[in-house]
């Protein structure tokens, strides 16, 4: 993976039906959980630049405003009238400003464009706000257009791209189902040709890879599991080898790309196997506790930003608040 966010490393509307936060009232959150999660989020909070962004070499990019949103939407803020409100607000503006009005793409890449979508995706019904519906359309046209033009029938860094990767697929596979989920017409037809892509990177043993089955990777198999898993497509032995694959890379921990990771691991693990998602989730969060900064960020190479925006997502299904971690 060479390329990171912009180099990485992700109709009609009718209303969001669904589309709340209301509190979580089963299985109660640990303090750990809580106070980790709160410490993080005033981190962010209090790095947030007033242009809605963050300073840093990754911290601009809108799809790590993306992530930055989705992290105060998963723990249950307000994001109309509670305390993160303008900081929510103040990112989605930042976003929405990245948005080119002549084709609906946010950024610099097929990364920052998924992520970005992804947030504008859980934020519409629950934000008050006009202009997430016309924003949120046109992004989820160009992902699709960028599909009908890519020979893979996926995606990858640009919306002219005619290769494909799993990380970029993943990315778009996941935001298109978020916004099928918020209620734009998704057509079948797009997911299916996309998580067709997936299963041609699939190993034999169920992992998958970068371009195609050779080389899998724990981190890589993640988002293929949660792309399935999402978009109800858990049936048969491609999806059980999978999380096979998973259930014996529990203890693994991606070096480069560690709260990447983490963001999909999460996911993939609860959609398929709770029980198995609660063994993984309690190490993770020793692990989390253990190396989350006096400030309440996580380190980096990627920025400071990002990583703490995807260690509080990794923990976020503790909360099970945004739509999209609705089994």
């Amino acid at each position: 993976m060479k390329f990171f966010l912009s180099t990485l490393l992700a109709l009609s509307l009718v209303p969001a039906l669904g589309q709340s936060l209301p509190r979580r009232e089963a299985n109660p959150i640990s303090p750990q959980v809580e106070a980790m999660y709160a410490k993080g989020l005033r981190f962010l909070a209090t790095e947030q630049q007033a242009n809605g962004a963050w300073i840093g070499r990754y911290s601009g990019e809108p799809g790590v405003v993306g992530l930055c949103v989705l992290a105060f939407l998963a723990h249950g803020e307000d994001p109309n009238h509670g305390p993160y409100a303008q900081n929510i607000s103040k990112a989605l503006n930042y976003i929405l400003d990245k948005q080119k009005a002549s084709n609906g793409y946010i950024g610099n890449s097929m990364y920052n464009h998924g992520f970005a979508t992804l947030a504008l995706a859980e934020s519409y019904g629950v934000v008050d706000d006009p202009r997430l519906a016309p924003a949120l359309s046109q992004a989820v046209e160009l992902i699709l257009s960028a599909q009908k033009r890519n020979r893979f029938d996926a995606w990858r860094y640009t919306p002219d791209s005619h290769d494909a990767d799993t990380t970029v697929a993943g990315c778009q596979i996941v935001a298109l189902l978020a916004a099928r989920n918020a209620g734009l017409a998704v057509p079948d037809e797009a997911i299916e040709k996309g998580l067709a892509y997936l299963k041609r990177c699939r190993s034999a043993q169920g992992g998958i890879g970068y371009t195609s089955p050779s080389g899998e990777k724990p981190t890589l198999t993640a988002i293929g599991v949660t792309c399935f898993a999402l978009a109800k497509k858990k049936e048969g032995k491609g999806f059980a080898t999978s999380v096979e694959y998973l259930r014996e890379n529990l203890n693994y921990r991606d070096k480069y790309y560690p709260y990447y990771f983490e963001y999909y691991m999460s996911q993939a693990l609860f959609h398929a196997d709770e029980e198995l998602w609660e063994n993984w989730n309690a190490k993770n969060i020793r692990y989390l506790g253990a190396s989350q900064g006096r400030d309440g960020s996580w380190p980096d190479s990627k920025g400071k930003h990002f990583a703490t925006a995807g260690a509080l997502l990794s923990m976020a299904l503790n909360y099970r608040f945004l739509p999209i971690y609705e089994k």
